[in-house]
């Protein structure tokens, strides 16, 4: 009977560089790792950093982390957009009563 091994986070980070300079067979086959287990890691590793490797992290938690980043995008987009519209006004106010600042200049 073969006994289950966790891996800390720390470790699955360092077998996912060690993989880069040594090979995916070689480093799997030196840790005892299944290939399905490798490619897991590196799939929640791309999606998600090192957050993906936290305990209870689920694809639904993925698919609403992906839809509030979506979501933070577009007011990030909504903002920038009024930022733009608010500066472009005043600018338009300055030129169309420059005459006025004139006047009270002299």
């Amino acid at each position: 009977m073969t006994v289950k091994r966790t891996f800390t986070k720390e470790e699955k980070l360092q077998i996912l560089k060690e993989v880069e300079q040594e090979g995916v067979k070689a480093t799997l086959e030196k840790h005892g790792i299944y290939p399905a287990t490798y490619y897991s890691w590196k799939k929640k590793f791309e999606q998600m950093g090192e957050a993906g490797f936290q305990h209870g992290m689920t694809p639904a938690h993925i698919k609403e982390i992906k839809r509030l980043e979506k979501e933070n995008e577009l007011l990030k987009k909504l903002l920038a957009e009024k930022e733009i519209e608010g500066h472009l006004k005043t600018e338009m106010l300055k030129k169309k009563y420059s005459w006025a600042r004139k006047r009270s200049l002299q």
